[in-house]
């Protein structure tokens, strides 16, 4: 039997929680043959190993080097570089995963070699096209064969958008997978501490000097003096020298980047977490630990209207208020549909059976 070959690529390192169940449930069946891709988008190799290795993934078969560039030359770059890959392996189906620059570049090479393409948490939707995310999943599911589901909202966004009934599979959520996996290395028996969790890092809020200010000052008035842990990432440091305002982060407690089991550690002891990230809202909520996103939006409603999550708002007295309310009366949610840890299996008998 010829085995059919299947390339995984990814560019951020939430990118690689998303594959890794797939990988693992896909090195199970003997049709496979797979290859996994790194374009480099946010970091270099050595920066993402750790979640490798938490994840007990190999190191990837191809890396594009793509560092650190403006999004147009970053875009075209990979575009050219995933091409040369797709033309050596000549895969009979690529994966792509989320709405980073690496996903959308991947995703128009590939399909101008008319290869098969499947997107991993397809059809997500902030209705904000101010957004750089946005703008890369409306093409990437534009122009992929197979749209891959995390919530029912997707599947509703994806037929308004006219994309046929064949090509859309309400699978579950991977991230859960991976949450699932890595959360088996992680002491179960440690208790909640006295600190909030922050993370930033969307240009919307930290390319703003303005923006990043009322945020920072918001976060510790609203807490009033509990610990807040801040991973700090990179882009967040580079803009926060350049405004000029470490002063303003006295009160916070900065930390390195963390690899995935680690901050999943922090995460779970923490009594809440402030974030702007799409994947936190989404973790926060299966493991029910209250979240407030600094955003005027969301992409997964599905985690305001049953789980765990708050939209603040980028206005200063709104996130004031909306973090002191929730610290007082922490949101209990429900775990979503199909967040179950089997979203890696569905995908693999699906792709199976289309294959």
């Amino acid at each position: 039997m010829i085995k059919k070959k299947i390339l995984f690529a990814v560019g951020a390192r939430p990118n690689i929680m998303k594959l890794a169940p797939l990988y693992h449930e896909f090195k199970k069946s003997t049709s496979f043959e797979l290859f996994v891709m790194h374009t480099g988008q946010h970091y270099d190799f050595e920066m993402s190993r750790v979640f490798f290795e938490d994840l007990d993934l190999p190191e990837p078969d191809f890396y594009l080097s793509v560092h650190k560039e403006e999004p147009i030359k970053q875009i075209a770059y990979i575009m050219q570089k995933a091409e040369d890959v797709a033309l050596k392996v000549k895969p009979h189906l690529v994966f792509v995963f989320g709405d980073v620059n690496s996903t959308m570049a991947v995703a128009i090479g590939i399909k101008k070699l008319k290869i098969m393409l499947a997107h991993v948490e397809a059809g997500l939707r902030s209705f904000d096209r101010d957004m750089p995310e946005e703008i890369n999943r409306i093409i990437v599911d534009t122009v992929s064969d197979i749209h891959f589901t995390t919530e029912k909202d997707a599947v509703l966004n994806l037929k308004r958008e006219g994309h046929l009934n064949n090509t859309i599979f309400f699978v579950g959520n991977t991230m859960i997978d991976a949450l699932l996996y890595i959360n088996k290395k992680i002491p179960q028996d440690e208790k909640k501490e006295d600190y909030v969790l922050l993370t930033l890092h969307r240009p919307q809020n930290v390319d703003n000097r303005e923006r990043l200010m009322n945020i920072l000052s918001a976060v510790e008035e609203a807490t009033g003096g509990i610990k807040i842990i801040f991973p700090i990432h990179p882009r967040t440091r580079k803009n926060i020298e350049r405004f000029g305002v470490w002063d303003m982060l006295r009160a916070f407690h900065i930390i390195p980047p963390q690899g995935y089991r680690e901050f999943i550690r922090l995460m779970k002891s923490a009594k809440m977490v402030i974030t702007d990230s799409g994947g936190i809202q989404e973790e926060t909520t299966f493991l029910g630990i209250p979240c407030v996103t600094v955003r005027d939006n969301t992409e997964r409603p599905i985690t305001v209207e049953i789980g765990t999550n708050t939209l603040a708002g980028t206005d200063r007295d709104k996130i004031i208020n909306t973090i002191r309310f929730v610290l007082e009366h922490p949101k209990e949610g429900r775990v979503p549909p199909l967040w179950d840890g089997k979203a890696a299996e569905r995908i693999r008998r699906i792709t199976e059976g289309l294959l």
